[in-house]
């Protein structure tokens, strides 16, 4: 009688099991660490009570930080044309990259930013003309790129409603320069933002988790209004 030795099969056997008992929990594990929270929106921009934009976007929450996502088009007061627009944050809203293709006022231009702790390196592309301009900003400011609205939902994401006294902040309206502004809840509507920024009044309405649900600025006869929904 002939015997085999069934040692390797067995070590063989062992192994395979230890491989597939492997795979099965990383892909338990891996969905979770890859779970996102996506928002999609949809402002509506009126000027003197008529629509004359809109700006689709969608804001993406994962493990490193944040992203948003622009398209749209208004034709009043300015007019431009937005193919897409990037702003990258970490977990504490720190800007971290910046992108945008369109037109302003009929001009093509493309701009593409790098920022770290503030140092801001800005390559701006316009009518294929290429240039390089160096920024330094408060490691915390807004990217508030003019005369999009888009931008401000990282102002409410980070204060929502929750907001407890009026704090002094910065603006970088990039990619051309940096500007105080102030912002503190209002006396009557926690859930209400006044916005003071170079001599203007912006309110930034929210709801309890944050999403910005109306922004306008009476003085320039400007108002917002967004529609969203949200997934995981």
């Amino acid at each position: 009688m002939i015997r085999f030795d069934t040692r390797p099969l067995v070590l063989h056997f062992r192994s395979q099991v230890t491989v597939i008992l492997f795979l099965s929990i990383f892909s338990i594990l891996l969905p979770a660490q890859a779970v996102r929270t996506v928002e999609r929106g949809e402002l509506s921009v009126y000027f003197l009570g008529e629509k004359v934009g809109y700006e689709e976007y969608v804001w993406e929450e994962h493990e490193l930080g944040y992203r948003l996502s622009v398209k749209g088009r208004m034709t009043k007061p300015v007019v431009i044309e937005v193919e897409s627009l990037q702003i990258e944050l970490d977990r504490s809203f720190i800007p971290l990259r910046y992108s945008f293709k369109g037109s302003l006022g009929g001009i093509r231009q493309e701009v593409s930013s790098v920022i770290s702790e503030g140092d801001v390196v800005n390559t701006i592309l316009v009518n294929r003309q290429e240039q390089s301009l160096r920024s330094k900003i408060r490691r915390d400011a807004f990217l508030l790129p003019n005369p999009l609205f888009s931008p401000y939902l990282v102002i409410t994401k980070k204060y929502g409603c929750w907001m407890e006294e009026k704090k002094n902040l910065s603006a970088y309206i990039i990619p051309q320069l940096e500007m105080p502004f102030t912002l503190e809840p209002s006396v009557e509507d926690p859930c209400l933002l006044l916005m003071q920024i170079n001599g203007i009044q912006m309110e930034l309405e929210t709801d309890d988790r944050g999403h910005l649900t109306i922004l306008q600025i009476p003085s320039q006869n400007l108002r917002v209004t967004n529609v969203f929904s949200s997934s995981r």
